[in-house]
């Protein structure tokens, strides 16, 4: 039975400016390969066959003819109208050719997440969703204060000590339909689900770019070339 995975791609790139070249933010290059391309070929590796893409209304060519050499079949989901990331996600749900659990995810970042490893998290738990969390590198070192704030020390913090949703899922049938059909799942379905106990958590403690400015597109681009084994 084909696997099938749903990837959100309706990010217009504003931030990254004449970096993008007027592409769609997913289709930026990226070691000479569209971003979304990095992401695809590791669902492949994991016998994902199919791929939905959420783009704009209007754009569903420029993203078939770009990631038509994937070895996957990559069929896009064009919105009538901006509809956030969860009606994204359930829009495109629509073009799906099986019921089972579903992968989804963003477009534009770079993430090495296990998905085998996540698959077989989500499906002993028995939970309706499961959500990859990371903790991202720190912007900022730490400045240690006493109660009356004296001063006594700094120190760098490689990581965030919190967990953060890096926008990686898998959905069972029961999660997407509480999706909204407008509006961000984060403040919806998945506080529902965590209220009742049926949302899950994925450590991920590898690589994950976000690829928002032309800075993070650089430093994107400096990893792929450095690494050209990451795909394979």
């Amino acid at each position: 039975m084909t696997m099938e995975a749903i990837v959100l791609a309706g990010g217009k790139a504003e931030r990254l400016g004449d970096a993008a070249g007027g592409l769609p933010k997913s289709l930026v290059p990226v070691g000479g390969r569209p971003l979304l391309a990095w992401q695809i070929g590791r669902l492949r590796r994991v016998g994902v066959e199919r791929v939905i893409v959420s783009c704009l209304g209007g754009q569903e060519h420029e993203f078939e003819s770009r990631l038509d050499d994937l070895g996957v079949e990559v069929v896009c989901a064009g919105e009538p109208e901006r509809l956030g990331r969860g009606g994204g996600i359930r829009f495109a749900a629509q073009s799906r050719r099986r019921t089972g659990d579903v992968l989804a995810m963003n477009g534009d970042e770079l993430v090495d997440a296990d998905f085998a490893a996540l698959l077989e998290r989500h499906r002993s738990t028995g939970a309706a969703a499961t959500i990859t969390v990371a903790q991202p590198p720190s912007q900022f070192g730490q400045v240690d204060l006493t109660d009356d704030d004296v001063v006594t020390g700094f120190h760098e913090v490689s990581r965030v000590p919190y967990w953060v949703n890096c926008g990686i899922y898998v959905l069972s049938p029961e999660a997407l339909e509480r999706f909204p059909e407008k509006g961000d799942h984060e403040s919806t379905a998945f506080p529902e689900l965590a209220a009742e106990g049926r949302l899950r958590a994925f450590r991920h403690m590898g690589l994950w770019l976000t690829v928002n400015t032309a800075k993070e597109l650089r430093r994107a681009d400096e990893y792929v070339s450095a690494h050209p084994g990451w795909l394979e």
